[in-house]
């Protein structure tokens, strides 16, 4: 429950940072007419629980049992990349002019905050235990 509560806590400081300021006018400029003026947080608050509890379940709990930072790393990478390409190569192949080089950098996003969650979360755990 910990790994849970810090990577959440990690996760939606470090999203909110990347999608209210660092890349805001980015996404704005590839989605256009698509981005609402203010997010639905029901379902914002949604995919955190869930992807929390994915990224627990296949990154920090594992790599936390075998005491290694790099599995956490690694693996969370991989699950960012893995969940954040399900989203953007579906958008891609069923909306029409969905923008490649958003689906691109939103992939690259996704795995970069998997492995920086994972990797900070279980350091955490571990500094405190």
């Amino acid at each position: 429950m910990a790994l849970y509560a810090i990577s959440l806590s990690l996760f939606i400081a470090l999203d909110l940072l990347w999608l209210g300021m660092i890349a805001k006018s980015f996404y704005f400029s590839q989605l256009g007419d698509l981005v609402r003026p203010q997010p639905g947080w029901v379902a914002a608050g949604a995919f955190y629980l869930i992807f929390i509890a994915g990224l627990t379940f296949f990154a920090t709990h594992p790599a936390n049992l075998s005491g290694s930072l790099l599995k956490a790393i690694v693996l969370g990478a991989a699950f960012g990349f893995v969940t954040y390409a399900t989203y953007d190569l579906t958008n891609l192949a069923t909306l029409k002019n969905w923008p490649i080089t958003m689906s691109f950098v939103d992939m690259v996003w996704g795995a970069f905050l998997g492995a920086a969650v994972s990797g900070a979360a279980v350091s955490i755990l571990k500094y405190f235990s």
